[in-house]
């Protein structure tokens, strides 16, 4: 088989990506030798790799800085409505490449790099990734900011700067072993400080009632420092902002305490404060009632909102003086867009300082809130809730505590003059749950607060109406929406699958890289054996340029020709590896009990992080990393099957083994994945997908037709019938030979010989409290699993399933999704216009 072509050679190939200019390539170089020389090497006589990466970074960042500052001069000429996406997580990734490419500029760099005797491709190895998130609602937030740019939306990303991002994952003996992930060791070129705008955020302290109105008094005080990281949309001169906020102590910070003389003691305890923007609670789907946690959702929302407020105030560039003091309009300038509950203080915090400091009614105060603020769900399961203690409330946020009882209790009326005499709906709808811990439901709060609520694909998004709040749904239906997830095709397509998109490009054109539904007209070509043999051929490149990523990083040696069966994402019992799990082991025994038939060779590719609390999670790692060491150090097997486990699975691993993978797993039981977006970035890359009915599997399989997906299992009706009727897992284990020994392997030791009890929790999990039903659906999984093989066996028909897959997948776009919320909920329109890149003078 031939080798895969290197980055070099592809170069020498006619690209439809736009052929470098030769006076760009000459800039490029020439600011590259002169940041080396003299921002960074100075008195050494030697460069590292690493600085050739920073002077990379710092020529691309010049082409970055013109732009930021004319398109922020833009926004403040035309006053347009501003859109605040608040998120606790945004999982960036690397942002050299993604830079490149949104400005056009990655050929002239590729080209002034290849002759100054470098490897583009080594110096993008170089960059941290920024994984400040945990999984899908970290990287949602990331691509809804290059939409927003692209769509030349006036938005702003607003977080925190973790020091210490998502965990680097490391595998010991089968393991995960967790090491903290130090990305700013080295600095980041990307982002600038801003300590003009620092901002005092109070925590602890009383309120007192006066004649003057209420103040929140003794309060501790920390500082938010801003750091601001240009966000380019492709093409259109476009820069946006995310502003992440670090914590720092203030100056006088417990010295008054300390005046004894203990001045060393009380300067190191400026890391109390200092702590809340330290590290990533590294959570999925969890929630952990934490004091810390509790700080840095309103550290990161009291900054935020008087930033916005400033800027609402203001709105002159470069002006500080209050231009505006009523905040009637607030709404039609301001949209506050909460990812999940994580910022759900902005709430309560906006009536605090409309009615404590803006001296605004506070029934226009409310009005005001609610019709700024907006909320997106993004779990339906019960133990990712956020129900905070009020006694913790009450000693960090007293002020916010009286708040959001006094909401409460105008909620609770209105409830009941609806529903006279409805106890019980009363207790279900309160934002305070009463009990032996009284707790305050934070997802109660952002739906009463909010003037829009939505889901992130259409079967969640019904969930949250007929069941997680179905009393608020009968009360308010018209606040409910569905904005079904998207991904980027900027970072998912182009940046990471380029021998696709020239194959693409070369039948329709370019217009799909900002226009998705484009892809439609590759129904065209599904016949066409030309194109059928290009993408199967920029498949196998990608098989192969991975298998030797692999061999390489990992010591891992594959067979590039087997079927690249992959999941990757966070470890959860909800997620399902277990079921993938069992199909290997079942593979496996058929494989040795027929080792003379002829099976389609199989690369079983598992990859995740599981929170470090998270005992079944760890054990699930454990479980595939030790059937991988059986499977594949037995020679009966060798090439046909092998389970590798892909260690620190990471945004910039995934933009390697996606647009690798022939098949993509999302198997999760029906009604608990919100939407995935995942399973999109599979799609648009050519892989087919194995799923169950749930998330966004669910319009994927509607856009593509069912038949060219591979759908097995439980519906959600079928979920909750045999929840009433109740679940038993051992009836399937006595009925289906295959499982039952499959399971009796898992728990006799068979996989882990030394320590034949070390699976006794996974087994006990699946055979009593299984509350994901693994075993309900084997049957039907390893059936698809079959079909799956059948067809792999006929290429051709295969590919044209993958052609069909890319066609169909234009809905899975983000630039869709930002439209209809831009649209839906927030009031605006995109903007078409593209500023004048700053070599050419302004309008």
């Amino acid at each position: 088989m031939a080798a895969p072509l290197s980055d070099g050679e592809r170069r020498k190939q006619i690209s439809v990506r736009g052929i470098a200019g030769l006076g760009d390539v000459a800039e490029v170089r020439k600011s590259f030798n002169r940041h080396l020389h003299f921002t960074l090497v100075k008195d050494r006589n030697v460069a590292t790799p690493r600085d050739y990466y920073f002077a990379l970074a710092h020529t691309v960042r010049d082409h970055l800085v013109g732009r930021w500052i004319r398109t922020q001069q833009h926004y403040y000429e035309r006053d347009p409505k501003r859109i605040y996406y608040l998120s606790l997580e945004f999982y960036m990734g690397r942002t050299l490449q993604n830079t490149m490419v949104n400005l056009g500029l990655q050929n002239a760099c590729d080209e002034a790099i290849y002759q100054l005797g470098l490897d583009l491709e080594e110096l993008e190895e170089i960059e941290e990734d920024a994984g400040l998130g945990n999984g899908g609602l970290g990287r949602l937030a990331a691509c809804f900011l290059d939409s927003m740019a692209t769509l030349g939306l006036a938005a702003y990303g607003y977080g925190i700067r973790y020091e210490f991002g998502i965990f680097n994952q490391k595998i010991v003996d089968g393991w995960q072993v967790e090491e903290a992930d130090d990305w700013l060791r080295y600095g980041n070129p990307w982002e600038k400080a801003r300590p003009e705008y620092m901002l005092p955020v109070h925590f602890y302290g009383r309120v007192d009632h006066t004649s003057e109105g209420v103040k929140w008094v003794d309060t501790q005080v920390v500082l938010a420092m801003p750091y601001d990281t240009p966000v380019p949309g492709y093409k259109n001169n476009t820069v946006n902002t995310m502003r992440l906020w670090s914590a720092k102590a203030p100056n006088d910070f417990n010295l008054q305490e300390f005046n004894v003389g203990d001045y060393i003691e009380a300067v190191l305890d400026r890391n109390l404060a200092e702590n809340i923007s330290r590290v990533l609670y590294p959570n999925d789907n969890f929630f952990e009632g934490k004091e810390l946690r509790l700080k840095q959702e309103y550290f990161v929302v009291a900054a935020t909102l008087q930033d916005i407020i400033r800027r609402f105030k203001s709105s002159k560039f470069g002006c500080r003086d209050p231009v505006r003091t009523c905040f009637e309009t607030f709404p039609d300038k301001v949209a506050i867009q909460l990812n999940d509950t994580h910022p759900a203080l902005s709430i309560p915090e906006l009536m605090r300082i409309l009615v404590d400091v803006e001296k605004v009614d506070w029934d226009k105060a409310w009005e005001i809130t609610k019709r700024t603020c907006a909320y997106t769900n993004h779990t339906v399961l019960p133990e990712a809730l956020e129900r905070w203690p009020v006694s913790m409330f009450e000693k960090l946020l007293p002020r916010h505590l009286e708040i959001i009882y006094a909401l409460n209790q105008m909620h609770l009326d209105r409830v009941a003059a609806l529903y006279p005499g409805d106890v019980d709906r009363l207790r279900r709808m309160s934002v305070i749950e009463e009990g032996d811990c009284k707790r305050i439901n934070m997802a109660h709060l952002c739906v009463i607060g909010s003037h829009v609520v939505n889901g992130v694909a259409r079967i969640h998004s019904d969930i949250v109406k007929n069941s997680v709040f179905k009393d608020f749904y009968d009360l308010e239906p018209e606040k409910f929406q569905n904005k079904t997830n998207g991904i980027t095709p900027r970072r998912w397509l182009l940046l990471c699958n380029p021998g696709l998109v020239d194959v693409i490009a070369e039948k329709i054109g370019e217009d799909f890289i900002t226009d998705l539904s484009q892809l439609k007209k590759l129904l065209d070509f599904i016949n066409n054996e030309t194109f059928i043999r290009d993408v199967a051929k920029v498949k196998q490149e990608n098989k192969l340029k991975f298998a030797a990523y692999l061999e390489e990083k990992y010591k891992v040696k594959i067979n590039p020709s087997s079927m690249f069966d992959v999941q990757v994402k966070r470890i959860h019992e909800y997620k399902r590896q277990l079921l993938n799990c069992l199909h290997a082991i079942t593979l496996y025994n058929r494989i040795r009990s027929n080792p003379s038939e002829s099976f389609v060779p199989r690369t079983i590719m598992i990859g995740g992080k599981a929170a470090p609390g998270y005992h079944m999670a760890k054990m699930i790692i454990k479980l595939i990393t030790s059937i991988g060491e059986v499977i594949n150090n037995d020679p009966y097997v060798g090439d046909r099957l092998k389970v590798i486990f892909l260690e620190n699975y990471r945004v910039s691993l995934a933009e390697k083994v996606i647009p690798a993978a022939d098949l993509s797993q999302q198997i999760s039981t029906a009604g608990t994945e919100a939407s995935g977006t995942g399973n999109m970035k599979f799609m648009v890359n050519g892989a087919l997908t194995i799923g169950t009915r749930d998330g966004a599997n669910v319009e994927m399989a509607e856009e593509a037709g069912e038949e060219n997906l591979f759908i097995f299992g439980m519906q959600v009706e079928d979920v909750e019938a045999l929840d009433r009727q109740g679940y038993n897992a051992r009836a399937y284990y006595e009925r289906l030979p295959e499982l039952r020994e499959a399971i009796d392997q898992i728990s006799g030791g068979f996989f882990s010989p030394q320590d034949p009890g070390c699976f006794r929790d996974v087994v006990n999990m699946l055979m009593y409290h299984d509350r994901f039903k693994v075993f309900a659906d084997y049957e039907a999984y390893i059936k698809c699993q079959g079909q799956v093989d059948q067809l792999f066996m006929d290429p051709r028909e295969w590919t044209k399933k993958v052609i069909r897959n890319i066609a169909c997948s234009g809905k899975f776009s983000s630039d869709r999704t930002i439209k209809e919320y831009a649209r839906d909920i927030w009031g605006v329109e995109p903007s078409a216009t593209k500023i004048p890149p700053p070599n050419l003078p302004r309008d």
